[in-house]
């Protein structure tokens, strides 16, 4: 698909997914070339999960699915970032917007 992109020893590149409104991040996951070609022709996220060792799209269980409206890739080519519309309730699998929602409290 794309063939300048690099991926790592086990296919996989990361992906982070960005809220195209407001640009706040929503999630990282990895994707692998698959993925990458099914995102590309369905216009949704999928990734390649790591733990299950399976293909997934987001919001295939929960309905939150991403609408894919830009993709970019870093000045390396190992790093995607995908601009997203979500729909429904939020992209973490804990029922937040983000999965970024805790904070590291430097502080300490």
């Amino acid at each position: 698909m794309i063939p300048e992109l690099k991926y790592d020893d086990k296919g996989l590149i990361p992906a982070i997914i960005q809220d195209v409104k407001n640009n706040e991040v929503l999630m990282m996951a990895y994707m692998n070339a698959t993925s990458l070609e099914q995102t590309v022709k369905t216009g949704k996220t999928h990734f390649w999960s790591r733990s299950r060792q399976k293909y997934w799209m987001k919001g295939e269980t929960s309905g939150n699915v991403q609408h894919v409206r830009e993709i970019y890739y870093d000045c390396d080519a190992d790093t995607l970032l995908i601009k997203v519309e979500q729909a429904g309730a939020g992209a973490c699998h804990t029922g937040h917007r983000t999965c970024f929602y805790r904070k590291l409290d430097l502080e300490k």
